[in-house]
């Protein structure tokens, strides 16, 4: 049986955005973000972020401080009961410093690349799955693959959710 989702960005949704965030002491939860990835848990979601990440391909960060940031924040959520199934991210940016990562790519949103890997890899039914994220590219990226975009604008995002997929 294929399982449902909740996808969100992550810089601007999840947390605040701090340009290049790749720290754990820089980082700050928006309001809502940890009760709405346990209400997801809770609800049988996978919890998946897609995030374009081109502070790799501008060098100002590699890959594993981004894995350790992504590793910090799912054992914040343990202590309060919830967690990320999944983290896809595209290090790639046109302009970037870096050769290996400075190209065009299918997975940098608003292009469809990460989430429709992760449709793949984790069995999602796009049908019944969301994405959440605070531009308009998280939204097309969500309508490329499929699944029912929401643009965040502030305020709690588990209310957010919440009145979003209750009401759906």
């Amino acid at each position: 049986m294929p399982n449902k989702a909740i996808f969100f960005d992550r810089d601007g949704t999840l947390n605040v955005d701090v340009h290049y965030l790749h720290e754990p002491e820089k980082f700050v939860w928006i309001e809502g973000a940890i009760d709405a990835i346990r209400w997801a848990n809770e609800h049988g979601y996978l919890v998946i972020v897609v995030t374009n990440q081109s502070g790799i391909a501008r060098g100002y960060y590699d890959e594993a401080a981004m894995h350790r940031l992504h590793d910090w924040m799912n054992a914040e959520l343990a202590a309060h009961g919830a967690h990320i199934d999944a983290f896809y991210y595209c290090p790639h940016h046109t302009e970037g410093k870096l050769p290996a990562y400075a190209k065009s790519c299918d997975c940098r949103k608003p292009a469809p690349g990460m989430i429709l890997r992760a449709i793949r890899e984790h069995n999602i039914d796009s049908a019944v799955s969301w994405m959440f994220g605070d531009a308009a590219s998280d939204v097309a990226a969500a309508e490329n693959a499929g699944v029912k975009g929401v643009r965040y604008t502030g305020g709690s995002l588990c209310e957010l959710i919440r009145a979003t997929i209750e009401t759906s």
